[in-house]
């Protein structure tokens, strides 16, 4: 039987006449806004139309299984904890993260793995195993990611270009690290063997991007990794959804579950507020969006009021892969198998290609396989592991009726991780579901059910990514996924840091 994590509705008193403001949307984008503007003086709402809270980080409990169903890897525990930080308090007395090592192992085709290590050294042992000739291009490349990342994220990742010319300064840095190459082509430049190659450049994955047109600037998730580790929330990803939810509560801002914005509210140019589907108004000083930034600006705002972001732009932009998710639970464990492995198929460039541009269902699949249960056995039933596995697929405009491909595309999932990493699992399932790119579009309103949002191409960051100030209208700001800097969980929360310097202080004028 299906469970959906629930949280309790905290309604403020009639009496708070602190401004308000209201946060549609309640991933970690939303969550974490809440509670920048709550610690900056606002009385916040958080509006979540589905009936759990978290998003993309939702929960689901099934037959005494936890599945976490989207982001499983914390890279930048510090943008949590500063979070806990503006409430007086420690993120370590509610949530404990815990360093994963290796990252992940990488399994190719023919059986060869590589172990992505935090430690430096035996990340380097690892490297001349696979490829010793390229080992010197990888110190290299290793120092690049380096100083990509003390630009590109450290520097520059809560910054928000507002303005052509603002990016424009930044350009010849970026452009000096190799910011108008993509992830694929700033790699092969320092190694030549093709497993490295794919070793160091799969990430933009993770963010929606193909490493073949994703700018190289994300090329700084390999040393961000080794910088802050990888990490995992123990009772799951949920956890910390729980966490942010009680400092919410703990501010004194509501939380409510099944309200449905159909409209921002906009006067003389001005959000004031939205409207529910139900048809309940909400009056506030100031609005943020967490929904999808594309499908905001196309289904939330009347076109009259939308000057850059038109129908035709949204349209026309290119955005992220889609996912299938298979979410499962055995009633035995695998422990041979670790927290995270990507499983290669034969194919790299090619099933990019029929993923990104042909938009096809290839016969092959690369696969990211998460066992949470290798590090928290709570989240299944004793002497059983949980699991969920990932597919990139095409987004909506392919021509694929999941209706129908969907149980045949699960079948083909299994029988290829029985044939390699969990022998005998087609008599070993108890618990099974699955998410496709419709439910993408229907219960995250995902435009084309793309999985995280509008693609990390170069003329589709920084300043050409939607602001998370809106252009068009004042009082209204926009984060998460599809607004600078974009996807990730590091991306998600420093598009809520930006609101530092976006939204005014609550005793200020909007």
């Amino acid at each position: 039987m299906l469970t959906v994590e629930r949280e309790r509705t905290v309604d403020t008193t009639p009496e708070d006449r602190r401004l308000h403001a209201v946060v549609i949307g309640s991933g970690f984008g939303g969550l974490a806004a809440a509670v920048r503007l709550g610690a900056r003086g606002y009385r916040v709402t958080v509006l979540e139309r589905l009936g759990a809270l978290g998003g993309r980080a939702g929960v689901y409990r099934q037959d005494g299984f936890t599945f976490d169903a989207g982001p499983t890897i914390v890279t930048a525990p510090f943008l949590f904890e500063e979070l806990w930080r503006l409430c007086g308090r420690e993120m370590s007395d509610d949530v404990i993260l815990r360093a994963v090592d290796p990252f992940y192992r990488l399994v190719f085709d023919d059986g060869e793995t590589i172990d992505c290590h935090a430690d430096t050294e035996a990340m380097r042992r690892e490297v001349a195993r696979i490829a010793p000739r390229d080992l010197a291009g990888y110190d290299r490349f290793m120092a690049r990611s380096r100083q990509i990342c003390a630009i590109g994220f450290e520097a520059l990742g809560h910054v928000p270009f507002m303005s052509l010319a603002q990016m424009a300064r930044q350009a010849p840095s970026l452009l000096r690290l190799g910011g108008a190459s993509s992830v694929f082509g700033l790699v092969s430049r320092y190694v030549k063997d093709p497993r490295l190659r794919v070793a160091l450049s799969f990430h933009p994955l993770f963010v929606g991007g193909n490493p073949f047109d994703t700018t190289a600037v994300y090329c700084l998730i390999s040393y961000l990794e080794r910088r802050w580790g990888v990490h995992f929330a123990m009772g799951g990803t949920g956890a910390l959804v729980r966490g942010l939810a009680d400092l919410i509560k703990g501010q004194g801002g509501a939380l409510r579950r099944h309200a449905d914005v159909g409209e921002i509210i906009v006067e003389n140019g001005q959000a004031r507020g939205v409207r529910l589907r139900s048809g309940e108004t909400i009056a506030a000083e100031i609005v943020v969006s967490n929904a999808d930034a594309a499908y905001t600006y196309r289904h939330l705002i009347p076109v009259q009021f939308r000057k850059r972001w038109t129908d035709e732009r949204i349209d026309g932009a290119k955005y992220s892969m889609s996912l299938f998710v298979w979410y499962f639970g055995t009633r035995r464990q695998y422990p041979q198998v670790g927290h995270h492995t990507i499983l290669l198929g034969p194919r790299y460039r090619g099933l990019l290609d029929d993923i990104f541009n042909a938009k096809v269902l290839a016969p092959d699949m690369s696969l990211y396989l998460h066992r949470p249960t290798a590090t928290d056995p709570s989240l299944a039933p004793s002497g059983c592991d949980g699991f969920y596995v990932l597919s990139p697929v095409p987004h909506l405009d392919a021509a694929i009726d999941w209706t129908m491909q969907a149980e045949p595309y699960r079948r083909a999932i299994e029988r290829r991780l029985s044939q390699t990493l969990l022998p005998g699992l087609e008599s070993e399932i108890v618990t099974s579901r699955v998410t496709t790119p419709e439910d993408f579009k229907d219960q995250y309103c995902s435009i084309k059910g793309a999985a995280f949002s509008l693609a990390p191409t170069l003329f589709q960051s920084a300043w050409f990514r939607p602001n998370n100030r809106s252009e068009d209208i004042k009082g209204l700001f926009l984060v998460g996924a599809g607004v600078q800097p974009g996807a990730g969980i590091p991306g998600v929360l420093s598009s809520a840091r930006m609101l530092d310097v976006l939204v005014p202080d609550a005793a200020a004028p909007v």
